[in-house]
């Protein structure tokens, strides 16, 4: 008769308690700095965006400004102040920014 071998079977390993990881920090959307043009609206605003940047064919400094319409829920932002806005999902037609805080 053949001796029946009885090998302690090795019991798989239970899987180490992973850390759970933090949810994924959304990633900032394009913020961008501008001054209160307007804000005759309701709960918009308009801000324009100044950047400067340097001609490539004459070397010289020039600024070019872009409108932007912004989303102001509590209307605190009013003309003349310094804002930050920030990319939003749209909310009309042009509205397609919010803003972030105002600044001065």
């Amino acid at each position: 008769m053949a001796e029946k071998q009885t090998k302690t079977a090795k019991k798989p390993k239970a899987p180490k308690a992973v850390k759970a990881l933090p949810a994924p920090v959304k990633k900032f959307k394009r913020t961008l700095d501008g001054l209160v043009t307007s804000d005759k609206s309701s709960k918009t605003i308009v801000v324009t965006v100044t950047r400067r940047f340097k001609d490539s064919k004459y070397s010289k400094f020039v600024q070019s400004s872009k409108k932007y319409h912004a989303h102001d829920e509590a209307e605190l932002a009013t003309v003349g102040d310094k804002v930050t806005i920030i990319e939003s999902r749209p909310h009309s037609k042009l509205k397609k920014w919010e803003l972030l805080k105002v600044i001065k």
